[in-house]
């Protein structure tokens, strides 16, 4: 069945945008895709509707050869821009094959290793303090932080994430320097305020959880080596799940993995099987984070695959839309070395508004519907031709 058209859609829900690939065939199937164009550029929309000329008129049956044809248009840029619009292409034309096919898309992957999914809360008190504006009262303090961790107890959920925080007499303050704040901390070495602070802020959830619930911290690329060795020593006593790390040199976060009394995470910046080896090959890391949107599900199982070599589990980086989270629960469907799956939790009110349905969660698993294709689409009406910034 031939591709007729190829668009791209955005729909504005609070403080985020999202994004989306829409593949209509000659018999009126339609493929969506939800794509991520990080903080509101147009980089990637633009490359999406460029590659057209190479998408519509071909047979969507044929979705790894129109891969093939994409990444060799795009060979001489391997990462950035390009590769990620191939892969929103790819997850289109799996939804539309798989529509086709009248099969849900893990079957299309290969089928299920799994019924349903463990996901962790992810952005666990980040957004709420970061964002109280949209997630009001947000949190204020530590008896506030105690009170989520009794909060993901309660609502069924086995496992949370978090970022760096730390209680001061302003309220809750966050530690970032890899992303700028605050201003001009550009040696990304944690102080003992930080560091102190940090192991406060995982007591407190911790009190709140207990003791059965896994607590995952994201550090992001906010340290260099040193800074994350410091990390580590002062949360030695705690019982963390995985420490998450991002750091371009595979030998560095190898450095740290061999000192880490945690599980090392990292790579979800990454877009292609390439770049994952050099983490593979020096045993970096334990768990290799992989974003579907960015890379293609197609491409993403073959990373799998290549971890599963090594050794190494994987799991989904996901924090976009509902669209995304369904696309992140097919591959953890049939991927034998997934670990576990990321999930925001925290959500505006428009955000169901956008999409056709939202993801159901029970007891801290979320359930992949059957139905043809991902599962769920974006609501047309909510959709526009143009970007909001």
């Amino acid at each position: 069945m031939k591709i007729a058209d190829l668009e791209t859609f955005h729909a504005q829900s609070g403080w985020k945008s999202y994004h989306f690939v829409k593949l209509t065939l000659e018999n009126g199937i339609i493929g969506w895709s939800e794509y991520d164009e990080s903080l509101a550029p147009t980089g990637v929309t633009i490359a999406i509707n460029s590659a057209k000329r190479r998408v519509i008129g071909q047979d969507v049956m044929q979705h790894e050869g129109i891969y093939a044809r994409m990444a060799a248009a795009t060979r001489q840029s391997p990462t950035g821009v390009l590769p990620r619009a191939n892969g929103a292409i790819e997850n289109a034309l799996l939804d539309a094959k798989a529509k086709l096919l009248d099969i849900p898309c893990y079957e299309l992957l290969g089928g299920a290793v799994r019924d349903r999914v463990r996901v962790y809360w992810s952005h666990c008190g980040t957004w709420r303090i970061s964002r109280a504006e949209y997630f009001p009262p947000g949190i204020r303090n530590l008896d506030d932080v105690v009170a989520l961790g009794r909060e993901v107890r309660q609502s069924g959920f086995s496992a949370l994430k978090t970022n760096i925080f730390r209680a001061t007499p302003q309220g809750m303050v966050g530690w970032s320097p890899g992303f700028g704040f605050p201003p001009g901390e550009h040696g990304r070495t944690p102080s003992r305020e930080v560091l102190n602070g940090l192991h406060e802020y995982l007591s407190a959830l911790r009190e709140g959880t207990g003791p059965d619930i896994d607590i995952l911290l994201d550090l992001n690329y906010n340290c260099r080596t040193e800074g994350y060795l410091s990390i580590l020593r002062k949360l030695s006593d705690l019982d963390i799940f995985w420490v998450e790390i991002d750091t371009q040199s595979a030998s560095a976060l190898a450095t740290v993995r061999n000192q880490s009394p945690f599980t090392v995470s990292g790579c979800e910046s990454l877009t292609g099987l390439v770049e994952y080896l050099p983490y593979f090959q020096q045993e970096a890391l334990d768990v290799a984070i992989i974003d579907l949107p960015w890379i293609g599900t197609w491409q993403s199982l073959k990373i799998a695959a290549a971890a599963d070599a090594f050794q190494v589990n994987v799991a989904p980086h996901n924090y976009y839309g509902h669209l995304a989270t369904l696309m992140a629960g097919h591959f953890s469907m049939v991927v034998p070395n997934f670990k576990i799956m990321e999930t925001d939790i925290d959500r505006v009110p428009d955000d169901k508004l956008v999409y056709t349905a939202e993801p159901r969660y029970i007891d801290g698993y979320l359930n992949v519907p059957d139905t043809p294709g991902w599962g769920v689409e974006p609501v047309p009406e909510r959709l526009s031709v143009e970007i909001q910034t």
